[in-house]
């Protein structure tokens, strides 16, 4: 599906590290969505004042809690909302974000017991984008226009 708007985008996929522990998610074809212009990298956790890196979060129940117990769901939510400002300040009505990640999961999320198990569920973001009618995708399931960026 090609989009004649920009994508917002979870800023690991594009390189930027911004990972719980400082590393990125590089995906060539998301990076390169943002080097011609064509998407808008944001990073829901960074946004809403975390640390990177952190401590890593997992969602559980209708909170956000830190590997050693630290409520960070005002935090999640802040972010996940600055993140929406942004998407909507550059028309982005397609998002492209990092799959089973607390803040950008689609679908499938960590269960909140840091064992790397996975529940149907969104993460914070997601669930805000998904809300507001947003196109949908992860780095596991591009849209066609990413698929064929011209990767360098």
């Amino acid at each position: 599906m090609k989009h004649d708007y920009p994508y917002i985008v979870s800023a690991c996929l594009a390189g930027e590290r911004c990972r719980y522990d400082g590393g990125s998610n590089l995906c060539p074809a998301v990076a390169e969505l943002v080097r011609q212009g064509r998407a808008i990298p944001a990073c829901p956790e960074m946004l809403g004042g975390l640390p990177c890196p952190r401590t890593p979060c997992e969602k559980s129940g209708g909170r956000i809690l830190s590997k050693d117990g630290q409520d960070c769901t005002q935090a999640f939510h802040d972010g996940a909302l600055a993140a929406m400002r942004l998407a909507r300040a550059h028309g982005c009505r397609a998002a492209i974000v990092k799959s089973r990640s607390p803040s950008c999961g689609s679908g499938l999320i960590y269960d909140g017991t840091f064992s790397r198990r996975l529940v149907p569920g969104d993460g914070v973001w997601v669930s805000m984008l998904r809300a507001a009618g947003f196109a949908l995708y992860t780095e596991e399931s591009l849209p066609n226009d990413a698929e064929t960026a011209d990767i360098r």
